[in-house]
């Protein structure tokens, strides 16, 4: 069986929260809160790579390594956590992955050896997974299908704004005091948005539990891996964040080197374009919810692909430039991306959890691997054969969203909002 609206207690059915009402608020400020956490967290060592390849003696690729663990212990966890909450719910399992990625958060930043650092990395990836593998079914549960873009977008603007402030914070500290403070900073971040979760997330009232079972849970897992579409997301998600992941981590080491030279706190400045990937994931949720995910999602990766190209110009403001329009494509495209995820598999019969898992699992094996790829390609090309790279996973990211357009969509139970958001 899969998840559908319960009757809260005066009887009347459960439609989801919406724009207006308190509890559609409180839901968009902890996951908004959540996503600050998991983004600054899971790649809190990323704007101090130059400083940890320096301490630890390592090169550009190696030190990348404490990004790559991360994620995928992340990804691996959410193969385990995607079926399990189908089961157990979604609350309870968010607010236990907060609390334990910030512990873990403190021990990374007491870790006397490198590969100790590389195995709490690793750890604290899978702690984040909880809460990864459940906010989108989550929303997907509690918000009403009018809003479901909005609420979608503001959740990863969320990301965008957790993945800016971490790094930020982390190479601002990092600067003065040495990656061990950056890292414990992050940590401290964490505990503060974990707390403001606990106190702001409403119960859920729309989730239902799977049916018990290996029948069930093989059955719901058929549907989510035989949707064309839902595989062409999958594809999507590993390229897309493959290739702005790749971007980054050689960002910084570009900046370092001649001819800018730029300290980490000065660089960790360029995260600052994480703003304009807040406000473009919530706008193209919109958009959506009015246009059509087929028709925003492409539009969203041709924009990245421009930035991408300004980046190889020579002047700074050139290349900052090029690096705010490539984050703001890139989290347009993926904000849409991954509601659809969750509005597909629960048009299609259920699975929510595990189409999410799914889809994320993709997404931080995408950043694993070419995440680490993009430190070979520093160290042997410069810029120039990074660009190529990052550039060719997009391609092939556009090309799965194209592809999109040609699959038929599902018709759900609330047509004004399937027709615009094309399940």
């Amino acid at each position: 069986m899969s998840s559908r609206p319960q009757a809260p207690n005066d009887g009347v059915p459960f439609t989801g929260h919406r724009p207006g009402d308190a509890a559609y608020r409180r839901l968009n400020l902890a996951l908004f809160a959540a996503g600050l956490a998991t983004f600054a967290q899971l790649y809190s060592t990323q704007a101090v790579l130059p400083d940890l390849a320096a301490r630890f003696s390592l090169t550009p690729a190696e030190s990348a390594l404490s990004v790559s663990t991360a994620t995928l212990g992340l990804g691996l966890a959410l193969l385990v956590v995607g079926p399990v909450t189908e089961r157990l719910g979604r609350t309870p399992l968010m607010h236990a992955s907060l609390a334990a990625s910030s512990i873990v958060g403190i021990l990374c930043a007491l870790a006397p050896t490198w590969h100790l650092l590389l195995a709490l990395r690793g750890l604290q990836g899978v702690s984040l997974a909880g809460l990864s593998a459940v906010a989108m079914a989550y929303l997907r549960e509690e918000v009403h299908p009018d809003a479901h873009g909005r609420a979608a977008g503001l959740y990863i603007g969320g990301t965008a704004l957790g993945g800016m402030t971490g790094r930020l914070l982390a190479s601002g500290v990092g600067d003065v005091a040495g990656w061990r403070w950056a890292v414990g900073a992050i940590a401290a971040f964490g505990v503060v948005c974990t707390v403001v979760v606990r106190l702001t997330l409403p119960a859920s009232q729309g989730f239902s539990p799977a049916a018990a079972g290996r029948d069930a849970m093989w059955a719901s897992t058929k549907r989510v891996v035989a949707d064309p579409a839902l595989l062409a997301l999958y594809a999507f998600a590993a390229l897309a964040m493959g290739s702005f992941v790749a971007t980054y981590n050689a960002l910084g080491f570009r900046l370092a080197a001649p001819p800018y030279s730029l300290s980490l706190g000065v660089a960790g400045l360029v995260f600052l374009s994480y703003a304009l990937g807040s406000v473009s994931s919530t706008l193209a949720g919109g958009l959506a919810d009015r246009f059509g995910r087929r028709t925003v999602m492409p539009l969203g990766v041709v924009v990245a692909l421009g930035g991408l190209a300004l980046t190889l110009a020579g002047p700074l403001w050139l290349v900052i430039v090029g690096v705010a329009v490539t984050t703001t494509g890139f989290f347009a495209a993926h904000g849409v991306a991954s509601g659809w995820v969750s509005a597909r598999a629960h048009i299609g019969g259920g699975g929510t959890g595990q189409a999410a898992s799914l889809y994320l699992f993709a997404y931080y094996l995408g950043s694993s691997v070419f995440g680490a790829v993009s430190g070979l390609a520093w160290t042997s090309g410069g810029w120039d054969r990074v660009v190529l790279v990052v550039a060719g996973l997009m391609a092939l990211a556009l090309f799965c969203a194209l592809a999109l357009r040609r699959i038929p969509s599902l018709v759900g139970p609330s047509p004004s909002a399937g027709s615009a958001s094309g399940h």
